[in-house]
């Protein structure tokens, strides 16, 4: 059997397209659920497009690793998990200032806007969860992916409490709770990334695992 490599460009290939559609998706409802969260006063919503920006990053530098070497990816990955740390963190500030200010969100529109982000992002974990074990980088991708789906049932469930309880500061714990998951899955996902980096290079060429 020839050893040409095509078995890998094949793989790459697919990577790159489901990653393009990942991007695609996450970029649309980040700018969705940005405007709707400004429009309903939603500390989580506003958390959960910060969250769908960051995955839109880590698809981007997944893209940017498809094809090189297990190395390269592993740095990919970490980038990506510094990103996400970053954008969970100004998500908790966001938090912490309506704490302030005092929140009073529509949970119609919570509600609306976050059933057709869950339903996004399920397409988006169905597209990536065929592809989890090709690398680090798409581990994080699936993992992020995973957290994006956890985040918009959340946002669900707190328009629901907002709505029956009339306490809008469920809206805040929805909010606090959606950026710890980010900032969770930015500490799996650097831990990963540090563990493939310390791992004894494979004998093949190009680094690939």
């Amino acid at each position: 059997m020839s050893d040409c490599g095509c078995e890998i460009e094949v793989e790459s290939a697919a990577q790159a397209r489901v990653l393009w559609q990942l991007l695609a998706i996450n970029l649309t409802m980040f700018v969705a659920e940005l405007v709707a969260g400004l429009i309903a006063d939603s500390a989580a919503l506003l958390a959960d497009s910060l969250d769908m920006l960051a995955d839109a990053g880590v698809y981007t530098v997944s893209l940017y690793a498809v094809s090189r070497s297990a190395r390269m990816r592993a740095w990919a990955a970490m980038s990506s998990g510094y990103l996400q740390v970053g954008l969970g963190g100004l998500a908790l500030l966001e938090v912490a200032r309506r704490l302030v200010t005092g929140p009073s969100p529509d949970p119609l529109y919570m509600i609306a806007v976050s059933v057709v982000s869950l339903m996004a992002n399920v397409i988006c974990l169905r597209l990536v969860s065929r592809h989890r074990e090709g690398g680090v980088h798409m581990r994080a991708s699936f993992i992020f992916s995973q957290n994006d789906v956890i985040a918009n049932s959340a946002v669900i469930l707190g328009g629901l409490l907002v709505a029956m309880t009339s306490w809008y500061q469920w809206d805040l714990v929805v909010g606090a709770g959606i950026g710890l998951l980010v900032l969770s899955g930015g500490w799996r996902i650097l831990r990963d990334a540090r563990r493939a980096l310390t791992k004894p290079a494979s004998g093949s060429p190009n680094g690939n695992e």
